[in-house]
């Protein structure tokens, strides 16, 4: 099912001021007379499309986003490349922002949302339910199995796996695989069978928040093996057919394709069963498998293309309801920073041109008021899983809420299975949060040596040299965006009774 957004821009005589209304619902195209505006001299959007750009430019805010509320205008020589009149119009136009942002956090309410049924789950992801059991090998800490495998050994086992159909990038990784495939297979009673994995713990999110640094170190622990790609992306996009959002739907990754990606370490796992299954059958492998993929926390946009809708645009399922559903002892670590800087750092690493601190700005105006208007006729929680806003929306905002992402994680999973860390103090000290996630993980000691190389090596993904060169966001837009995310901060530090999440210090 789709959601449509109509959106009325209302033109002054001077095409100065422009104001967005939401109207809910809706087929109209073109310049039509909005239902809910019905004022000719409005012209209105249809955004119900599943990939799209955001249609709208704000004529009323100004370019120069770089004056601070109060400055005086002629401070504008300090200010680059930027007009006297430019800095006029912001400080004409700031409070208006400011009341949008107010507008915001008046209407925020964290609700707990109702679950749905395991076999509702069943009825929607039938294969999965067919292909995964309900219950995993005793003697092995990441969740294993054994499945027949009937092809001949002359079949390519992963011939049909869509990672690398549609994927160039990954067919050395499905080589690598391909030789080791045959000969970790286990016979028995004329049968072949594989050893089948799933992950002991999942790296959810976020994005732009230290999640490839913490994988990098991760994976040099001996007793750690990842997926053989790092963000498979599988629970959020792939069983869903979505490659990238701009190229729309393909054919859905089955699950068969997901647990091909664990196929080097189950290989590991079954050769430690099979050498302690005469000595000491009981043993357990102390092996465990982690996925990385810093979606899974906060993707849901593609409910609304595979369920029915929810409770007044509120999602019936999120990823996490499936991932429970199969694995309720997960362990899940999360790794979060300052949502300002989060989002700041995600439009340098994304956009592909035009980046600069008013470019910043200007997005970020847009954004807050797109999300106003869905906050005017819906839910936080419909606001922040809506599809078509999430991809009108020109900078991620909502991947920042993270108090809602967790909040409804918190509604399957117990507070004991996630480790929240944030960026902040993984960069100033190391040794200790891989400490924190050895302990977290239940993980043997390592070597000084392993150690020293896992902690001093440099820090992975970092801003790339030309967007350093581009300079902080302007101080305005970093003022403007805590009021926003602070609301959402706060909740979270309560959730986690550390105040150190409300980043008044960063």
């Amino acid at each position: 099912m789709r959601h449509c957004i109509n959106c009325c821009i209302q033109l002054s005589p001077d095409d100065v001021q422009t104001q967005q209304v939401s109207c809910r619902g809706g087929s109209h195209h073109g310049r039509q007379e909005c239902p809910v505006c019905k004022a000719e001299n409005k012209i209105v959007f249809r955004v119900d499309e599943l990939l799209i750009s955001s249609p709208f430019h704000y004529g009323a805010f100004p370019s120069n986003p770089s004056l601070m509320e109060g400055e005086n205008p002629s401070d504008a020589k300090e200010h680059h490349h930027q007009s006297s009149v430019n800095n006029i119009s912001y400080v004409k136009d700031y409070p208006s922002i400011k009341l949008i942002i107010n507008s915001i956090t008046s209407r925020i309410e964290f609700t707990t949302r109702q679950l749905p049924d395991v076999e509702d789950l069943k009825k929607q992801e039938l294969h999965m339910f067919s292909v995964i059991p309900h219950k995993f090998l005793p003697n092995s800490k990441s969740p294993c199995w054994y499945e027949e495998f009937t092809g001949r050994n002359t079949t390519d086992p992963y011939l049909t796996n869509s990672y690398v159909l549609y994927s160039k990038r990954f067919r050395s990784t499905f080589d690598t695989l391909r030789k080791a495939f045959w000969g970790h297979l286990s016979h028995a009673h004329g049968k072949h069978f594989r050893l089948r994995c799933l992950p002991h713990f999942y790296i959810i999110g976020q994005p732009k928040c230290g999640t490839t640094d913490l994988y990098d170190r991760l994976r040099l622990h001996p007793e750690v093996k990842f997926s053989a790609i790092k963000e498979p992306h599988w629970w959020t996009r792939k069983r869903f057919g979505i490659v990238r959002l701009r190229d729309g739907l393909r054919d859905r990754y089955p699950v068969e394709d997901y647990l091909d990606l664990f196929d080097l370490a189950a290989h590991q796992i079954h050769q430690g069963l099979q050498a302690s299954a005469a000595k000491e059958p009981s043993k357990m492998n102390r092996i465990i498998i982690g996925e990385a993929s810093a979606s899974t926390m906060w993707d849901n946009n593609a409910w609304t293309l595979f369920y029915d809708n929810g409770t007044d645009g509120e999602p019936p399922f999120l990823t996490q309801d499936f991932i429970h559903a199969f694995q309720p002892d997960a362990k899940l670590i999360v790794m979060l920073r300052d949502p300002v800087e989060r989002l700041y750092s995600d439009y340098l690493y994304f956009a592909s041109s035009n980046k600069s601190a008013d470019d910043f700005h200007e997005k970020v105006t847009e954004a807050l008021q797109l999300f106003e208007n869905c906050m005017l006729d819906y839910s936080l929680r419909a606001c922040v899983y809506n599809n078509t806003l999430n991809n009108a929306m020109p900078v991620r905002l909502q991947v920042g809420l993270y108090a809602v992402y967790l909040l409804d994680w918190l509604t399957v999973f117990n507070k004991e299975q996630f480790l929240i860390l944030r960026l902040e103090d993984h960069a100033s000290n190391v040794k200790d949060t891989m400490h924190r996630v050895f302990q977290f993980l239940s993980l043997g000691p390592l070597s000084e040596k392993q150690e020293a190389l896992m902690t001093k090596s440099p820090a992975s993904n970092t801003r790339r040299p030309e967007d350093r060169d581009l300079g902080p966001m302007w101080p305005v837009t970093q003022r403007l965006l805590r009021d926003f995310y602070g609301p959402f901060n706060a909740r979270l530090a309560q959730v986690l009774a550390d105040e150190a999440f409300l980043w008044r210090k960063t």
